[in-house]
């Protein structure tokens, strides 16, 4: 019986133990984020997007998720890609511009090549230079300015090789016609079929690689979009500035609300998410799948209702 507070102590720390092992389990080897910029659900659901909403109803989805304010490009994926709100990260403007400082809060994908896993990024836009910090990025495309479908062709090509554990690919026409012709114009509708299209090389590519059945795939976006008055835009000319029907950036509904769609290993089926999701709860996500312990100052939480065993 003298024995037995020592038994006692050694089986409680072997629990611990345990419990530790069993939080940092990694759920997903591959984890694939796609940004689809000026995605809004009203848009993609009027579109013609055929394998997302197929993805959608066979995965994990919520068209009601939220991005940050300013509901800008640059600052809402650099919350999307690091977990943190723009008061922490402070990216506050909306091209890479170097001068006005680095980002000095670290990216999900420093805390992977931490750990030894590969990182990748594919982008639509020159400002995703701000996210290539140091010891962060194994690989990274970033053209001045490129279609959804050219990003695609460009991850099919490196997919196979390169074999990501994380991985985030951006498709950027659906903004650039948004903002050229208004949020819900017949030719941003065509964008974001475009997106879709692209959407399918992609998974074709990480099938072709012979990564599915061990991927997650999330879907989501950065922001929505409204369209400008014509008192707005008279505005804008007297000052020189270029006309735009589509904007985005303020706190209203529309620029605001984004769609988080979760694909592939161990997402539930037909299920649809009713948890609050914000977007740097997608930073969060990908940690906690790839068996990454959460930073203690990480603003976002994985999204555990999407799948079968958290």
């Amino acid at each position: 019986m003298t024995g037995l507070p020592g038994r006692r102590v050694i089986l409680a720390a072997l629990g611990s133990l345990l419990l530790t092992v069993c939080s940092h389990a990694q759920l997903a080897k591959h984890v694939f984020i796609v940004s689809i910029d000026q995605g809004a659900p009203e848009d993609i659901l009027n579109s013609e997007m055929p394998l997302l909403l197929k993805m959608a109803a066979e995965g994990a989805h919520t068209w009601e998720a939220y991005t940050i304010v300013p509901s800008l490009t640059l600052p809402s994926h650099v919350s999307m890609l690091t977990g943190v709100g723009i008061q922490k990260h402070q990216i506050l403007w909306n091209e890479f511009e170097p001068q006005k400082g680095l980002l000095k809060v670290p990216t999900i994908f420093r805390l992977a090549r931490d750990r030894g896993l590969v990182t990748a990024l594919f982008a639509g836009k020159s400002k995703f230079h701000t996210l290539r910090t140091p010891r962060s990025l194994d690989f990274a495309v970033i053209p001045e300015k490129t279609t959804a479908l050219e990003t695609a062709r460009l991850f099919a090509a490196e997919v196979g090789w390169l074999k990501p554990n994380l991985c985030f690919i951006h498709f950027a026409d659906a903004d650039t016609a948004g903002h050229k012709f208004g949020v819900h114009s017949p030719e941003k509708l065509r964008a974001l079929a475009e997106c879709d299209q692209a959407l399918k090389i992609l998974m074709d590519a990480i099938s072709a690689a012979g990564l599915t059945e061990s991927s997650v795939v999330i879907v989501t976006a950065d922001h929505g979009g409204h369209d400008r008055s014509a008192e707005d835009n008279a505005r804008r000319m007297k000052t020189f500035q270029s006309y735009q029907p589509g904007t985005h950036g303020t706190p209203q509904t529309s620029d605001v609300v984004i769609p988080w769609i979760a694909w592939g290993h161990g997402v539930k089926k037909n299920y649809s998410i009713t948890a609050p999701v914000v977007t740097y709860d997608t930073a969060a996500t990908a940690l906690w799948l790839l068996g990454i312990p959460l930073p203690d100052d990480l603003w976002g939480r994985p999204v555990k209702s999407a799948f079968e065993n958290p």
